[in-house]
């Protein structure tokens, strides 16, 4: 099958992280299309001067994004420069020469996406954008599909992840808002100029976005109620935590009869809910809708590789399209073929440990399991025990260093034959990575 060319026009974080994807993953992209991804044409004011990925060696490279857009050899165009202007040029270029579009402008889109779209399908190409928001979120894929048969009546979403990890610091140390914000800036989280973070325009155009998606409305940027988060201090985070809240700079979109209340503001939010947990730099959007009740997605906002992978996820979209017959529809099992597999073995797997035992108390014990584990290689992180006055049942708590689980369940074996065991002792993994 013949593979499908791209032309990728700015190599800023998103466009390197999506070439990297593109190189480093290609085996398994062209296990799930059937055909290969091939980068035809690059542009960029630098690429003539630094290494390009393996998957952009052979490229066309130019500094005239035009020669891109019109370059024979290349069947999709996706555009990573950002911002209204020059971007908007390259869209509509592409477009205008019947080549399908991928963007990860979240500027552009919320402001003339609409207009742009029915320019796409006047032409009868496609323009695909999941990478506009959330990028490490497939938020428009769940809208527009995986949700699809529901009707949303409430978004709620944190959708900025340099206000998010700003707020966080402050609640967590106390510190001052400028402080913070010069120490996000140095770190990369925020811009030398971060208005568009902070005084939450970076969030409205993502929330007019998911609006026309879970909505089907039209909503300009401008016309949508906006608070950022400068005026939020530590005392907030103090009172707010005497009501049981944390403080999160919240997008909000809730079907109210025939219109939509819209606003991004800071906002209290109680501490059991399942947003208030969303921390650092991590984006995350919860749904209700009137048939399925509610759903809830959560991942990386931004950074080049979680936006490459939205990116690269709409290439092969777009390519599929460009391979109309059905053997090219994504197939039920993601990959064209699945390979016969069979899982390790879990006594393989290294994790740290939790032990709960239950003893008649007597002197040694602690002498004993240690013994036990360090027969078995395995090294003791801490010793837990809560106040207990039944000293016939007594529970305490061994956390235990990562460890493979086959010699932690040996040693578990053993202990249980131990005489002052009341019940075997109850092991379980403790899960750090998610």
């Amino acid at each position: 099958m013949q593979d499908v060319n791209l032309g990728i026009v700015g190599l800023g974080n998103v466009g390197s992280g999506t070439l990297t994807i593109l190189s480093e993953n290609a085996g398994q992209i062209a296990r799930k299309l059937g055909f290969r991804l091939n980068v035809a044409a690059v542009c960029s004011r630098s690429a003539k001067s630094r290494t390009l990925p393996e998957a952009a060696k052979s490229a066309f490279v130019t500094e005239d994004w035009g020669e891109v857009v019109n370059h024979p050899g290349v069947d999709v165009v996706a555009e990573l420069i950002g911002g209204t202007t020059v971007a908007r040029e390259v869209v509509e270029g592409a477009i205008a020469a019947g080549k399908s579009v991928v963007t990860a402008n979240k500027e552009l889109i919320a402001l003339d996406g609409a207009a742009i779209w029915q320019k796409a399908a006047a032409r009868g190409v496609t323009l695909a954008m999941e990478a506009s928001v959330c990028g490490g979120i497939p938020i428009h894929a769940v809208l527009r599909e995986g949700i699809a048969g529901d009707r949303v009546e409430t978004l709620f979403g944190i959708l900025n992840g340099t206000s998010n990890y700003i707020l966080t610091e402050i609640e967590q140390h106390g510190s001052a808002f400028d402080d913070v914000l010069a120490e996000a800036q140095k770190l990369g989280y925020a811009e030398a100029d971060p208005t568009a973070d902070v005084d939450g325009f970076d969030a409205r155009s993502k929330l007019a976005l998911l609006a026309s998606l879970a909505f089907g409305v039209r909503l300009h940027p401008d016309s949508i109620h906006t608070e950022g988060i400068r005026r939020v201090s530590p005392i907030d985070f103090q009172y707010a935590r005497q009501l049981g809240c944390t403080i999160k700079l919240l997008c909000s979109a809730r079907r109210d009869g025939s219109g939509l209340f819209v606003s991004v503001r800071s906002a209290l939010l109680a501490r059991n809910t399942i947003m208030a947990g969303v921390q650092g730099a991590y984006n995350a959007v919860w749904c209700r809708g009137a048939f399925g009740a509610d759903t809830f997605y959560y991942g990386r906002g931004a950074g080049p590789n979680p936006t490459g992978v939205a990116v690269v996820s709409d290439l092969m979209r777009v390519a599929r399209e460009l391979r109309p017959s059905p053997a090219h529809r994504v197939p039920p099992f993601a990959f064209t073929s699945l390979e016969e597999s069979a899982p390790l073995d879990i006594g393989l797997q290294k994790r740290p440990w939790y032990l709960r035992f239950r003893i008649t108390d007597r002197p040694g014990i602690i002498r004993d399991l240690s013994s036990i584990l360090a027969e078995h290689a395995i090294s003791i992180d801490a010793v837990l025990q809560l106040p207990d006055q039944d000293k016939h049942n007594l529970p305490f708590v061994i956390t235990l260093e990562s460890s493979p689980e086959a010699a932690v369940r040996r040693a578990v074996e053993k202990m249980s034959k131990l005489d002052f065991m009341v019940q075997p002792p109850l092991a379980l993994p403790i899960e750090r990575g998610l």
